[in-house]
């Protein structure tokens, strides 16, 4: 008698995961304070940087959404959300406090500080992301010597 085929363990959908929350959180972050710089007239750099940012976290999210990330192996895409989250929270304090430090309007002030809140999430984004690609997910990746496994 064959025996029946094993359940497929299903996965969290992207939308409701962590990862997924802080990802969309730190988009919806980002969008809030290009809004306001473009409402604010800001300097065209404010506004090209976090718009950059918004279409690169954009894409993130569309590829994970769709599952192209399990599709196209021949790139490690955890190494590379990580490397986005630690340029993007670089490039959005840098805006941030020349905006906050410029205090030229009301919405400069708050695109900085939506800019700098969107910042930290980028960074947690980025430790998320990081802590999944250590082979130990549920904390510090510990090296065992090689006289402990006898």
């Amino acid at each position: 008698m064959p025996t029946p085929p094993k359940p497929k363990a299903q996965s969290r959908p992207f939308c409701f995961s962590v990862k997924g929350q802080v990802k969309m959180l730190r988009l919806a972050l980002t969008v809030t304070s290009m809004t306001f710089f473009i409402i604010a007239q800001a300097p065209e750099p404010y506004i090209a940087i976090t718009g950059f940012e918004v279409t690169v976290t954009f894409f993130f999210i569309f590829l994970y959404l769709v599952r192209l990330d399990r599709l196209m192996k021949c790139i490690f895409w955890p190494l590379l959300d990580v490397i986005n989250s630690l340029v993007t929270a670089v490039f959005l304090i840098t805006v941030s406090i020349l905006a906050l430090i410029s205090k030229s309007t009301t919405y400069i002030v708050l695109g900085g500080v939506f800019g700098l809140v969107a910042s930290v999430f980028c960074m947690a984004d980025g430790a998320l992301i990081y802590r999944k690609l250590l082979f130990n997910p549920s904390g510090p990746y510990q090296k065992s010597a090689a006289h402990d496994k006898f």
